[in-house]
């Protein structure tokens, strides 16, 4: 996933609902419980870890029971100590010590819902971390005498196994997000797989590829188990049956079953408070993660560009909130200004201003009359005009219409590309206006000859397709 380009803009719930689904984790409300549990007695060992005898009582606390009680009481306890619920005190001589109530067990009562995220997110860390160390029966099998690990049998690199685990939470982020996506949805395990290991490019994958997301699966497999009870992730698991009835996986095997059989397969969404967490961690990264609601309180000049690139759904969120805090007329001024210009980005501005303008009522119709007469909002202003009713509102002449014409080609073309909404468009206003292209050609517009020769493109008419190459032309001689 590149850093340079921003990703598409995440809708999160409000920072106070987030905290509560924090607290309300597994893991964080059974690090808290222990924490509170705790006393002067209580031993831990050299690396601040409860010591094995007490640790029965610490999962009798948490009210677990069976074959997992004691790990997950571990698991839980050594959260406690990294995210400062715990302090180790009184450290003796052999590297262990007693403990103390953490600093952080305050934030829990005293602090904002941010202090509450912030801890989650550490215990977060942890849990990712905890996720790319191999299993202990594979650790204890590569013990040598003398108590030492040789990692070199367990073929295992700590940084690329952080990397890989760090680029899928990416993936199922980017799938989550993206218009046409996974959404709130699930995404199935061996397409999360894939798209770590499958080339882009390559068509039908190898057997050696098939073998290696096999691999990925099984590893993701055992990774979201330990990362669900933090509240990360909702998953359902590789049906243990499937994995009995062969040594892999058959993932060549999933696009041709049916919705039922795919969930079989394994099943994973990110959480709402899994979304917050992931874009935190691409926030530190560098990564440009926008949130709808980041641009409330910018002018509209910054919210104009910054839903630029936003899709219609999470633009349209954006720009409701931002109107929400604002009077309707200042409001509709400041677009206006805000959405004049010559340069590239220009015609996209004003198309988001309109669709801003659209959400406006009545009390914006002084704000568009002030710019009936400007060349380059006295079109949306008619548009708007006549859609609310308004009377005396002055015909628009022949270049106007022309120039608002190419202005909407030319932000379609910036939001959408040659999409087949605009091929329609194209064709059209081809067929309403016969002479169109001996016109358009001469409209003072910085990007004329661009919408030609997209129109050129688009066309699927040979001979109306050569009229807008021709005029294309045409434009760009006249330009200089």
């Amino acid at each position: 996933m590149s850093d340079s380009l921003p990703l598409p803009p995440v809708r999160l719930p409000a920072e106070a609902e987030l905290a509560r689904d924090a607290l309300a984790t597994p893991l964080l409300s059974r690090a808290v419980r222990l924490a509170r549990w705790a006393g002067p007695d209580t031993r831990v060992g050299a690396g601040g870890e409860l010591v094995e005898e007490q640790l029965p009582a610490a999962a009798a606390e948490l009210g677990l029971s069976g074959d997992d009680a004691v790990a997950h009481a571990s698991e839980a306890w050594n959260v406690a100590v990294d995210t400062g619920l715990i302090e180790v005190v009184d450290e003796d001589a052999e590297g262990g010590g007693t403990v103390t109530v953490g600093a952080e067990l305050t934030t829990l009562t005293s602090g904002g819902p941010a202090d509450v995220l912030g801890l989650w997110l550490a215990a977060l860390d942890t849990s990712i971390a905890d996720a790319t160390v191999p299993d202990l029966d594979d650790l204890m099998g590569a013990m040598e005498e003398g108590g030492e690990i040789d990692f070199s049998q367990l073929e295992w690199d700590p940084e690329a196994e952080t990397e890989f685990l760090e680029g899928v939470l990416g993936n199922l982020y980017l799938l989550t997000v993206s218009e046409g996506g996974a959404g709130d949805g699930p995404v199935p395990l061996p397409a999360l797989a894939a798209s770590m290991i499958v080339p882009d490019d390559m068509g039908e994958p190898t057997d050696d590829i098939l073998e290696q997301v096999s691999d990925a699966m099984m590893r993701l497999d055992d990774q979201f188990r330990l990362l669900e009870p933090v509240g990360l992730v909702e998953f359902q698991p590789v049906d243990e049956a499937l994995m009995a009835e062969a040594d892999e996986v058959p993932v060549e095997s999933v696009e041709s079953v049916d919705e039922a059989d795919v969930a079989r397969y394994g099943m994973v969404r990110l959480t709402p408070l899994g979304l917050f967490g992931i874009r935190s961690r691409l926030l530190e990264a560098g990564v440009a993660a926008p949130a709808v609601g980041d641009l409330v309180d910018k002018g509209a000049d910054m919210l104009l560009d910054g839903t630029s690139a936003f899709p219609q759904a999470a633009a349209q969120a954006e720009i409701e909130q931002w109107l929400a805090r604002r009077e309707p007329l200042g409001a509709a001024r400041e677009l206006l200004a805000a959405a004049r210009g010559g340069d590239e980005g220009a015609p996209l501005r004003r198309l988001r201003c309109q669709q801003a303008l659209s959400l406006v009522g009545a009390e914006a119709e002084p704000a568009l009359r002030e710019v009936l007469d400007d060349a380059e909002l006295g079109g949306l202003a008619r548009v708007w005009l006549a859609e609310h009713g308004a009377v005396d509102v002055p015909a628009p002449s022949q270049d106007l219409v022309f120039w608002l014409t190419v202005d909407t080609i030319a932000a379609q073309l910036s939001l959408e590309g040659n999409s087949d909404e605009l091929q329609a468009l194209v064709e059209g206003l081809a067929e309403q206006h016969s002479g169109f292209f001996s016109a358009a050609w001469r409209v003072e517009h910085p990007a004329t000859a661009d919408v030609l020769e997209a129109m050129g493109r688009l066309h699927p008419n040979k001979k109306v397709a050569k009229e807008a190459r021709k005029a294309a032309f045409k434009a760009r001689s006249a330009q200089g």
